[in-house]
């Protein structure tokens, strides 16, 4: 469905990719209002309004999934532990993992009243909102970090040592898995990471995919409301996680709603070595992000565009603009093999 219309389960506003009467069915029958989320290319997102409750569904896609993706119960069961952590997170709802009941396994958490930001940019904030924010979004990022896992419920969650080292054997078999061309940095990249992970630094809970896009803003102020997106959650390196927001410090505007080539002074965003030093002052890891860390990052994200090019081959994306993104994937390894250039043992491809 591709415009807004309405039977007797209620209105659908998008496209839906279950059959909303099961939906209904499972919430007790009645009235259900349901509208896509656009923007996401990971777990097909839904707002969903039922008996005066307003909530969001989030699944995993149909058709065939890549190896360990789109698991939508660790999505429940992290946000789940951090529920009176300090870290905001919605509230959960239910976890459904019968594919019987709506085509596929689902969560339903509560829906944040607030504001999301896909470029990083922030337009229409103030300098001095956007300053706020990104301080904020650093502290977020220490305080959940500094979460006690084991104290959560989360033993078994993943397995807290040789993330690094794991990460890459991961992301190294999905590029194997999901390649859709060939790329000389990314096989590059693969070896080398492989060949020189760093030691570890206490495991902490590991979010996967932090960044501008994926919290909700409070409507009032320049401040996070909830993180949200935690498919790529476990237990493992901290730097990991600034790492990957490191990221949208090497994209273009044009890249994910980058900021590289922005007049960040003007913007009041802060450069990344400041949105370091906020982290670690709030308690974040005070270990210096290295050309490993970085290029690791933007390895990662290459295998993920790859992921999402491949899926839109296959009619699976469950972002519209899947083609675009999935395109950045050569990109982003030629930003990563750029930052290794010139380090120990690395061979330009």
């Amino acid at each position: 469905m591709s415009e807004a219309t309405s039977g007797p389960e209620g209105l659908i506003e998008g496209p839906v990719d279950f059959d909303p009467a099961r939906l209904s069915a499972y919430l007790g029958g009645g009235e259900v209002r349901i509208r896509r989320i656009s923007g996401g290319q990971s777990n097909p997102t839904y707002f969903v309004d039922h008996g005066g409750r307003a909530l969001v569904l989030r699944k995993k896609p149909n058709g065939d999934l890549l190896p360990s993706a789109h698991q939508v119960d660790r999505e429940y069961r992290v946000m789940a532990a951090l529920d009176g952590s300090g870290v905001p997170a919605p509230r959960m709802i239910a976890l459904v993992e019968d594919p019987e009941v709506i085509g596929a396994a689902f969560y339903l958490m509560e829906r944040l009243d607030g504001r999301v930001e896909h470029d990083s940019a922030l337009p229409g904030w103030s300098a001095a909102e956007r300053a706020e924010g990104y301080a904020d979004l650093a502290r977020v990022l220490a305080r959940l970090h500094g979460v006690d896992w084991a104290a959560a419920g989360l033993e078994g969650f993943g397995r807290p040592e040789n993330y690094f080292a794991r990460q890459i054997a991961r992301w190294t078999r999905n590029w194997n898995t999901a390649r859709t061309r060939e790329d000389a940095n990314i096989e590059a990249l693969s070896t080398w990471l492989a060949a020189n992970v760093p030691a570890d630094d206490a495991p902490t809970i590991v979010h996967g995919d932090y960044r501008i896009g994926n919290v909700i803003w409070a409507k009032d102020a320049p401040r996070v409301l909830g993180v949200l997106d935690w498919e790529l959650s476990t237990l493992g390196q901290p730097l990991a996680d600034l790492a990957h927001a490191a990221c949208f410090w090497e994209f273009e505007p044009g890249q994910l709603g980058g900021v590289q080539g922005l007049d960040l002074d003007r913007l009041g965003i802060p450069d990344l070595a400041g949105f370091a030093r906020t982290y670690a002052a709030a308690g974040g890891s005070d270990t210096a992000l290295s050309p490993f860390h970085r290029a690791f990052a933007l390895f990662r994200f290459a295998v993920i565009f790859e992921g999402i090019a491949a899926r839109h081959q296959a009619g699976s994306a469950a972002g519209e603009d899947a083609a675009a993104v999935g395109a950045l994937s050569a990109p982003a390894a030629a930003k990563a093999a750029a930052i290794l250039a010139g380090s120990a043992g690395w061979t330009a491809a």
